[in-house]
């Protein structure tokens, strides 16, 4: 009966379907299924497998923030209940967009994959400057921070952010990621890694928190 219900959250998630994986998660609560079992089984297997299928573009964009927006309506009804049971979170990462640069899909959409993988996100929104990255590290703690560029013009903040960063003596691991970049570019500006995509950001994430 259990799995039934986590089946049932399952494709409800992956199909977008938000207030049924709402109803569905409060049914699991009520029917005493345990929180991290419905959260692992439930909502991130579900993202597991939409994040996969980005990465083999089965799924697009769309699909994935629909998904993501299902996720949530999810995690509303069950964030307050980990709090209660002390469920610890895969790890704490700190994710904006550089300064000088407006766009926030890519940032939202590795934000809502890294949520879906059981990571704790705090978003510092777009146009970030380098003081506020250190600001952050200072007063989350976290395992990482990732930060993202959409434009060849504020590419170059990144390194600027980096260098403010290590200045700072900030201990965290700094995940790069998007469209102008490349992983040599990542290496050049001192980044400990870098995402291709969405999916690949959870991947990164795992290993460096692991």
């Amino acid at each position: 009966m259990d799995e039934e219900i986590l089946n049932s959250i399952k494709e409800n998630l992956m199909k977008g379907k938000a207030n049924e994986v709402k109803e569905l998660c409060e049914e699991a609560i009520e029917k005493k299924i345990p929180i991290e079992q419905i959260l692992s089984e439930g909502l991130i297997s579900a993202m597991g497998i939409i994040g996969a299928k980005f990465k083999k573009n089965e799924v697009y964009v769309p699909e994935v923030l629909i998904a993501a927006r299902a996720m949530n309506s999810g995690m509303t009804v069950l964030k307050p209940l980990l709090k209660e049971a002390k469920i610890k979170a895969k790890g704490k990462i700190c994710i904006g967009t550089v300064k000088g640069d407006l766009h926030d899909i890519g940032k939202n959409l590795v934000s809502m994959m890294l949520e879906g993988a059981g990571y704790e996100v705090i978003d510092l929104g777009v146009n970030v400057d380098p003081d506020k990255f250190v600001t952050a590290v200072k007063e989350h703690n976290p395992d990482i921070i990732a930060m993202s560029a959409l434009l060849t013009t504020t590419m170059g903040a990144m390194k600027t952010t980096i260098e403010t960063l290590n200045a700072a003596n900030v201990e965290v691991k700094i995940i790069v990621g998007g469209a102008p970049l490349t992983d040599s570019f990542a290496t050049e500006i001192g980044a400990d890694g870098y995402a291709a995509d969405a999916a690949s950001a959870v991947d990164i994430a795992d290993k460096m928190v692991a």
